[in-house]
């Protein structure tokens, strides 16, 4: 099935209690296009680089089948870079360095092969260019978007006019609180939904995620993984995760966006394994497939006889 994804494509620098990388690739569109082409859908990358992105990553990502007819390169600068450090816990991280780069002027022009891409993942951009996007694509059957706090408080109103276009919203449970101005997830996820997306996705990290559909809300555990050594990327893997599913089975019921939860979740644990996106270079099917039941198991329930 053919799936567009815009966002950045970056290199990261990277610190953790448990390693460092001065210099690996990153980025949204990265990160979610790579994990969705585990589910054998028609990738199609759009984004920005600079002269510096390497050959070997443009390699990697047509080595997973990701379409990079939309990926332009920009010779006049470098790639966005970014550095972080995260703290002991890993649900905490300092900025060290932020360069946009030509990432800073980036303008998502569609290809025209990709305009008619039946399922699409707006990666967290700029609310006015995730509008753009969707200006240039004829009839999504389905669109997704992730967004921050960042543009919550410095573009409300342009973020609420792209809530209005997309099918489903995934964002974490402190961007819920604030967007919705309510401390109460359940309450927030009403709010929140109210103003465009007809479900919603919160991310509650290691306590797993919540699907908020009509009438419906569905908790999904995270996986216990035993040697995290970098959260970058997670969000985005989960959100390929997500829509390579929603994509590869066509299948939009409640039950299947279950599925979809607990496949992005999936993703996201593996992200996490090793640094940047490494763990997701060497997947294989039957990994992804063994840790979906894994996850069912987690929260499976024997039905014994009641008293």
């Amino acid at each position: 099935m053919s799936l567009l994804v815009v966002g950045s494509v970056a290199y990261d620098g990277i610190e953790t209690p448990f390693g460092k990388r001065d210099r690996i690739l990153g980025g949204s569109a990265t990160y979610i296009s790579v994990a969705s082409s585990y589910f054998d859908n028609q990738v199609r990358l759009v984004g920005v680089v600079g002269h510096d992105f390497a050959d070997e990553d443009i390699e990697f990502l047509k080595s997973k089948r990701v379409d990079l007819e939309g990926l332009q390169i920009d010779r006049s600068g470098k790639t966005f870079f970014w550095q972080g450090r995260y703290h002991y816990d890993l649900n905490n991280r300092d900025t060290l360095d932020t360069q946009l780069n030509v990432f800073e002027h980036f303008d998502p022009v569609l290809p025209e092969s990709y305009r008619g891409s039946r399922y699409v993942a707006l990666g967290n951009i700029e609310p006015g260019l995730q509008g753009k996007v969707l200006d240039q694509v004829s009839d999504a059957d389905f669109v997704v978007m992730d967004t921050m706090n960042f543009w919550i408080e410095g573009n409300l109103e342009g973020l609420k006019k792209t809530l209005k276009r997309v099918n489903l919203l995934v964002i974490n449970d402190s961007e819920a609180r604030e967007l919705a101005d309510e401390p109460n997830l359940i309450k927030a996820a009403g709010i929140i939904r109210e103003m465009g997306p007809e479900a919603l996705i919160i991310k509650k990290g290691e306590h797993g995620a919540l699907l908020f559909t009509d009438g419906e809300i569905f908790s999904a555990p995270a996986y216990p993984v035993v040697d995290i050594f970098d959260p970058t990327g997670a969000g985005d893997s989960f959100l390929g995760g997500l829509i390579g599913w929603l994509a590869y089975t066509d299948d939009l019921s409640p039950l299947n966006m279950r599925r979809a939860v607990i496949f992005g979740s999936v993703m996201a644990s593996f992200c996490v394994e090793e640094f940047g996106p490494d763990r997701l270079r060497s997947l294989n099917e039957q990994q992804i497939y063994d840790r979906y039941r894994a996850f069912r198991e987690l929260s499976e329930i024997p039905s014994p006889e009641l008293a």
